[in-house]
């Protein structure tokens, strides 16, 4: 899609008249007294979790925020790979890489070696490595996102709306309150007067700070960002501008011998395009003086860099001026004393970075990706509370690394190149060697959770050697047997919070009562011990805690419905219709058969038990009926 081309408007761009975008004021409406989970910060964390939540009709949510509206331009833009296979989740994917830019090649600029004033392009790179993920990295203005959870949680079966103009002045847990042990104290700005405000109080068995990097919440339990800053500015302004540099629409590092570096990122619509710029470096505790700050000095500073090339701003839709710090919180909540946890952070509360490896709204997705089924599973009864300490357990690893991966890069970035008169700087090409190496982390792919009661251990990994236990299920095509659709598998895995076991098919003959799969289905659904019967609650569907579905490598003409078992086609809903959409077969026409593609044992096949957040828990032989038991023994309750 191209848009913008007359000026910055924000909103959907399918409406021709920004005019027609304007979305209506929220209704002014009261806090409730009681609710199972709030949520503190209409941040991207805040409205993923309220969005998975709202999956759930029985569990009451609300989110509150200090703005007085929806946000209309964002200040995060890049989405990763591993953020959109989330989006699929939701079904709002396909809209967000139709509006998007897509990130293909990333182009690296160094000074030019027959005159060391200009810059010069040193090579072009795949932006990420084939197969990494079935879908794309992409640029969007942050609010689009918040629009399509905002709409997720609208549509859902408890149409949430967020409350706004709340601020949150006060926070108690109170454990000897067994049922609502949280108290929230908000107070409401009614009207412009400082005389005229309201206070209201929220009781709650769950509180969730998403309120960003002075975090109320994470104040009230008595944690802190702890880190350290690089004495680095920069500044950022998305643009719309005429120029002469070749590579505008791509991807772009550029380092200058004295001027300082600059990160071109293309925008959505065709048009627009950011630019973080680098400045003067800070004196020790130098503050940026932000008052003398102006968007002509980021201009200025962008054209010495980019010299011979010339930038001719025509728009500035948005700027601002940063320093590079890392912090992360002294722990991610409030568990202590052997006491459960009952308020939880996540996002820039518990994180912070510089934006240009694009991994804060990246990373605080998928904290409360990871948040959200754990709450709604104990909320429901269905696993115990011990299932809660895993986040902290979890999250607090990756966003680690996440500060350790960001020093270096934002190190590098701000560095010199390497030349005779500046043999202490960075060598452009190892510039690019980290880049590449650190690739999949940056696409959020490269992420691997450690063996807990959630993860299992590597004992069977062999019979997916490809698939690694702890990292997220890896999509590949099938073909749908039931409309011979060719699908990607990993588009089953919707946010309704259940867990998914994908059983592939050995070289057993699949119509025969000696197949190992047969045998799973059988048990899964006759025997006392099957996880499918321990877990769903009475009167639910069959799948709508452990999903159950099958990958076969025959052709999908040879396999005949009649042939399958009962329980690849349940019954469910209120009607009792059947679900012809459980069972798949290899796509060989594409020459991309999943059993290649994953290492999966063709001989034996094997199960892969996938926890709700799309992360692979464990990898069984399809006979190990009772090792599947007790897997889902140790992080779910019987029902």
């Amino acid at each position: 899609m191209q848009f913008h081309i007359n000026g910055f408007h924000p909103g959907d761009p399918r409406i021709h008249d920004p005019q027609d975008r304007v979305v209506a004021p929220p209704i002014k409406r009261p806090l409730p007294t009681h609710c199972d989970v709030a949520i503190v910060g209409c941040g991207p964390a805040g409205l993923n979790l309220a969005a998975q939540l709202s999956q759930f009709s029985d569990i009451h949510t609300i989110i509150t925020d200090l703005k007085d509206d929806r946000l209309t331009v964002g200040q995060a833009d890049g989405m990763a790979c591993r953020t959109l296979e989330m989006f699929q989740a939701y079904g709002f994917a396909e809209q967000v890489i139709q509006e998007a830019y897509g990130v293909n090649e990333v182009a690296f600029w160094k000074p030019d070696p027959r005159n060391p004033t200009h810059i010069a392009r040193s090579s072009k790179i795949d932006d990420v490595e084939e197969d990494l993920s079935e879908m794309p990295h992409v640029i969007i203005n942050q609010a689009r996102i918040h629009d399509h959870f905002l709409n997720v949680m609208r549509n859902s079966a408890a149409k949430n709306e967020p409350f706004y103009s709340r601020k949150l002045i006060d926070l108690l847990v109170d454990h000897s309150d067994e049922d609502y042990p949280v108290t929230l104290m908000f107070e409401r700005a009614v009207t412009h007067s400082q005389f005229n405000r309201e206070v209201e109080t929220v009781k709650c068995k769950y509180a969730v700070g998403c309120d960003g990097a002075r975090s109320q919440v994470r104040k009230s339990i008595g944690h802190e960002l702890v880190g350290d800053a690089l004495n680095q500015a920069w500044g950022v302004m998305d643009v719309l501008a005429v120029t002469d540099f070749p590579d505008i629409r791509l991807k772009s590092a550029i380092q200058s011998t004295n001027e300082g570096n600059v990160l071109i990122i293309p925008r959505e619509g065709g048009y627009m395009f950011r630019m973080y710029i680098e400045l003067d470096k800070l004196k020790e505790d130098e503050r940026v003086d932000r008052e003398n700050m102006s968007v002509d000095v980021l201009i200025n500073a962008a054209n010495r860099i980019m010299a011979p090339y010339t930038l001719e701003v025509k728009e500035v839709p948005w700027w601002s001026v940063y320093e590079i710090g890392q912090r992360l919180t002294t722990a991610f909540d409030d568990a202590k004393n052997g006491q459960a946890p009952r308020i939880f952070l996540a996002g820039d509360a518990c994180h912070t970075h510089s934006p240009k490896a694009g991994q804060g709204l990246n990373t605080s997705v998928m904290d409360t990706w990871n948040l959200g089924w754990k709450l709604a599973h104990v909320i429901a009864g269905i696993a115990p509370t011990e299932l809660l300490s895993t986040y902290s357990a979890e999250r607090a690893d990756i966003a680690k690394q996440l500060i350790d991966f960001d020093r270096e890069w934002s190190k590098m970035f701000s560095s010199k190149p390497k030349t005779e008169e500046n043999p202490d700087g960075v060598d452009p090409a190892e510039f690019q060697k980290y880049f590449e190496l650190f690739a999949r982390f940056t696409a959020g792919v490269g992420i691997q959770y450690k063996p807990s009661a959630i993860v299992g251990k590597d004992t069977y990994q062999g019979l997916a050697s490809d698939q690694p236990i702890g990292q997220r299920f890896h999509s590949a095509p099938v073909i749908r047997h039931g409309d011979a659709k060719p699908v990607q598998l990993g588009h089953c895995h919707t946010a309704n919070g259940a867990w998914r076991l994908y059983a592939f098919a050995g070289s057993d003959d699949p119509t025969s009562e000696s197949c190992r799969v047969r045998k799973l289905a059988d048990f899964l659904a006759n025997n006392p011990a099957s996880p499918i019967k321990r877990h769903t609650p009475f009167g639910a569907d069959s799948d709508s805690v452990i999903d159950f579905r099958v990958v076969y490598q025959s052709h999908h003409r040879e396999l005949e419905r009649g042939d399958l078992h009962p329980l690849m086609t349940p019954v469910k809903g209120a009607l009792g219709l059947r679900d012809y959409e459980k069972v798949f077969c290899v796509d060989d026409s594409s020459k991309k058969n999943i059993y290649d593609m994953r290492g999966i044992s063709k001989s034996e096949g094997c199960v892969f038990v996938v926890r709700p957040d799309q992360y692979v828990a464990t990898v069984l032989p399809l006979d190990r009926h009772q090792e599947l038991t007790d897997f889902f023994g140790r992080c779910l309750i019987a029902v």
